[in-house]
């Protein structure tokens, strides 16, 4: 059973460097892609991954030094207290709340923002499609479905996070030019460890930390190193479901402001986020318990 249960834990951890292995890899390619980009609608794809990116790598790298801790590593591989299942964020709707002047008599400067949902449940961490942003819109829907193959008990937490790019920012092709992507080239030849270390710095930096910043003050974008790279998203608004916020139908939710009017990325949000929240209990779908069944007459 020791032998097992040291065996599982290897597997894990194993397992987890391979997955930031992989994100080290997705990150060099948006990093390159950013490098690249001519178009703004594409550099403010290759900022998303590049985000997105990030907050994997800190995730994973969180859990991997955890888990290097004995009294972690000693309950790795046990079942979590209650039911294990899945969950899914659906039909995803933030309404905006525009000035009179603004929405119905089109007066002001027109301000248009790109922006996305980054959506974290332990380490899995998915995105949303981008959707562009003006007075014309009184809701920001995402269409995504998003689907957590991993299993997660009652006591989860799914922390829903709203980033913002402006664009009236000027935006220059090709910032890096030739002689900054050969050196992103080069860096394909290095070893993992270092590949791990380096995103991890800069990862710190930017990711999605800008969860835990104040209102009012403006989430780091990006590492320094790459902040002439493009477009910079930052973090408008966030929210964490649990398991009480699972229910039948349509629910609405409290945000947590993390910008104001003054930001240049700010957009008039009312203070609240719709979704689906569901959840599928691994009961349902896979067999808990097997064997005979021996029924005695009397």
């Amino acid at each position: 059973s020791g032998d097992h249960q040291s065996f599982f834990r290897l597997k894990i951890i194993l397992w987890r460097i391979y997955q930031i292995e992989m994100e080290v890899r997705m990150r060099e390619g948006a990093t390159k892609l950013l490098a690249a980009c001519s178009r703004r609608e594409q550099a403010l794809e290759a900022s998303r991954s590049l985000l997105t990116c990030n907050a994997r790598i800190l995730a994973l790298l969180s859990q991997l030094q955890r888990m290097r801790k004995a009294q972690i590593l000693q309950k790795v591989g046990r079942r979590s207290d209650g039911v294990q299942g899945y969950i899914v964020c659906m039909d995803l709707r933030i309404p905006l709340m525009w000035k009179d002047s603004e929405y119905f008599k089109n007066k002001g400067e027109l301000q248009r923002c790109a922006v996305f949902c980054l959506l974290h449940c332990g380490t899995e961490i998915h995105d949303t499609d981008l959707v562009m942003v003006d007075r014309t819109l009184t809701d920001i829907c995402f269409e995504d479905t998003i689907i957590f193959s991993s299993e997660v008990g009652p006591g989860f937490q799914l922390r829903v996070e709203l980033y913002s790019s402006c664009m009236v920012e000027d935006f220059f092709p090709g910032a890096l030019g030739p002689r900054r992507a050969s050196r992103l080239g080069g860096s394909l030849g290095c070893s993992s460890g270092k590949k791990i270390r380096a995103a991890f710095e800069s990862a710190a930096v930017c990711g999605s930390s800008g969860g835990n910043v104040e209102p009012g003050r403006v989430s780091p974008p990006l590492s320094p190193d790459l902040s002439t790279l493009g477009p910079k998203y930052n973090l408008l608004a966030h929210t964490t479901l649990r398991i009480e916020h699972v229910k039948e139908g349509f629910k609405t939710h409290d945000l947590s402001l993390a910008a104001t009017e003054d930001n240049p990325f700010w957009l008039p949000l009312y203070g609240n986020m719709c979704c689906r929240l569901v959840a599928q209990p691994l009961c349902m779908i896979q067999p808990m318990i097997s064997g005979q069944l021996k029924v005695k007459v009397t």
